[in-house]
């Protein structure tokens, strides 16, 4: 994640489902960036960024529309992170296990972020040790022989089951 001095800060008003951003700011926003993450109001977001002829616009889901629109006048924003998703933290002991196997680590630089998180989060959601060496094992040799994502494991939807709707935590690029 970037530090503080990537940080840009801004306060600007929405209009039709956009924030654009002030022209002094946007020098500071990585060429070619698609997607920006920070706080909206105090509140995390994570959103696509567009350019048109009025510029450069975060595009606003309808629950973030109407959350900067709740207050009065202006939203402050702050833009924390540029471009696509984070890496995830790859614990040492499934570390040390692909590291030790090519195929399935050449395998886990091909998958995406989201998929090495469900990865993670699999073999992390283990209760017992010998079901998380077992996991370790299993995630090697699924990765090895070409399997992107772990088995029967619900990812995401998991751990946001009931506390949010699609619209709040993703809009489609267009």
């Amino acid at each position: 994640m970037p530090g503080e001095e990537a940080t840009v800060r801004f306060e600007v008003t929405p209009q039709g489902g956009f924030l654009t951003i002030p022209t002094d700011s946007i020098a500071r926003v990585p060429e070619g960036c698609k997607v920006v993450e920070g706080l909206l109001d105090g509140f995390p977001f994570r959103a696509p960024l567009r350019e048109d002829r009025n510029g450069h616009q975060i595009v606003l889901s309808r629950a973030q529309c109407e959350a900067a629109l709740a207050g009065t006048g202006g939203v402050s924003v702050e833009l924390t992170r540029f471009g696509e998703e984070r890496e995830v933290r790859v614990p040492s002991d499934l570390s040390a296990a692909l590291n030790k196997e090519p195929s399935a680590l050449a395998a886990w630089g091909k998958v995406t972020p989201m998929a090495r998180r469900e990865w993670v989060r699999w073999v992390a959601s283990s209760k017992q040790d010998k079901t998380r060496v077992h996991r370790i094992e299993t995630a090697c040799d699924m990765l090895a022989s070409g399997k992107r994502r772990p088995c029967c494991f619900p990812a995401i939807n998991w751990v946001t089951k009931g506390k949010v709707t699609a619209e709040e935590t993703w809009i489609p690029l267009s």
